[in-house]
Formats: structure tokens, sequence, C-alpha cells
């Protein structure tokens, strides 16, 4: 059993059948990706992963424990965290201090906002969030305002967040949507390290096959919201009915 379960979940909406029996096992610490062509039914799946939908039946299980109708606070202390496709960082504050309320949340089982400079008396959130930004080759940059930041730069700080809430399960919507190759390539050198230094399993959703192929260890591949197929990536590369749902036709 994965740590990560899905059984047999169907999602409709009006008319539209989003998810059609799905189940879906990920593996504790192991990269895990969905994919599969526009409106296949991989952000629905996502949403359910978190909570944020319900399907009509169907379980979502977290290391034993059901997922759905818990708040994003409850998911996150279960031990879950999530990188959306827009980075979601504080544009007005700057990069230390972002990496502050996150590490502070942590403490404190919640993210909400505290006085800038009573933050900074607490020793423990400071030398925590200085941690977290060397161990991301960030610190020389705790300085900068995120808001002039590269899209690159936004997604290391984003997932240097999340990491600081020490989750077991790294979930990613397509991290390097917007991103330019040198920006894309670094975030794959950064979720390897990641994967090599921390006892942690990542799951994530991706259009861009460079980047699936270059960190997957499993791959399940969605097609009108049912999956197709689960596999190793040398498997999936050449199946027919990956070819189909992504070409229209198999090889």
């Amino acid at each position: 059993m994965g740590i990560l379960e899905v059984k047999d979940v169907n999602k409709r909406f009006g008319g539209l059948q989003a998810l059609g029996n799905v189940n879906l096992s990920v593996q504790e610490n192991t990269v895990h990706a969905i994919i599969g062509p526009n409106g296949a039914g991989k952000s629905t799946l996502l949403n359910c992963l978190i909570g944020k939908l319900i399907p009509d039946t169907g379980s979502v299980m977290f290391d034993g424990q059901s997922v759905l109708g818990r708040l994003p606070y409850e998911i996150n202390q279960m031990g879950i965290s999530r990188v959306f496709q827009t980075p979601e960082i504080f544009g007005e504050l700057n990069v230390m201090e972002n990496m502050m309320i996150s590490c502070f949340a942590k403490r404190d089982g919640a993210f909400r906002m505290q006085a800038m400079a009573d933050m900074y008396r607490e020793k423990e959130v400071v030398e925590k969030a200085e941690k977290m930004l060397e161990d991301m080759a960030m610190i020389d940059k705790r300085h900068d305002h995120t808001a002039s930041m590269s899209r690159g730069d936004k997604r290391r700080l984003e997932i240097a967040m999340c990491l600081s809430q020490e989750p077991r399960l790294l979930l990613l919507d397509e991290p390097t949507a917007g991103m330019a190759r040198a920006d894309t390539n670094n975030t794959i050198d950064l979720l390897k390290q990641i994967k090599e230094d921390r006892d942690i399993t990542i799951a994530i959703i991706e259009h861009d096959m460079h980047v699936v192929f270059s960190l997957a260890e499993r791959i399940t591949v969605l097609a009108q919201g049912t999956p197709l197929v689960e596999d190793t990536p040398d498997k999936i590369k050449g199946h027919p009915k990956v070819q189909e749902a992504y070409l229209g036709e198999a090889a």
C-alpha cells in the first residue's frame, strides 16, 4: 500500500465526467508523475488530493487517513504541502520575511501574519529561516524583494517555504510552467537534490516531458478523466495508449 491511495474516485461537473473510476497508489519516498493531455482531469485529481474538491464517490487516503473535507491547514498538519502553478508568496515582503512566516507557521500550526518586528525577535524562527535559505542556496538573496525576482527564484523560494513545513508528501502542480529552459533545468536539479537529501515523497503534475522523464520513477497517464497506464518511464515512452492519448493515434 502506498502513502497516498486513491480508490474508485469519480467526479462530475454537471454533465461532464471529470474523473472516472480513478485508482492511484503513490509509493513512499518515490517521485510519481501524473501526466495527460489538456482536459485529462489532472487538476481535478490534484484538487481531490488536497481536499479542495470532494469526489462524488471514492476515497483519498494519506497514510491511512482521509483527506476529504479537510481544511488547508489540516492538510498541512497531516504532512502534505502543495506548490501551485503560479508561485504563492508574499510579493510585498523580502525573501527572508517570506521564509520566516513559513517557519513561524510550522511552529504555530497555521499561516497567520504577525508583526515582522516581533517575528525577528523569535530566535528559533530566524535561525530556521536562515538554515532553509542556506540549504536552498538562497541566503545571498535574503534581502531581495520577491516582486522583482525571476520566476525560477520565486519557485525555489516557494519550494523552500513548503519544505520548512517538514512535509512527507510534496505535491507539485506544473512547477516549471512559464519558465525559461535554464530555470527549468535548475528546478529539476533542485528537486533531484531534495529527493536525495530528504525523506520525502513527491507527486508532480507536469506537461513538460523533459521534466517528467528527468524526475519520475513512476508515471500515471490520464485521458478523459481515466487512468490509461501506470508504469516506469522507460515503458511509458513507447506505450501505444500513451501515444494515442497525446498524438491521436497509436504508433
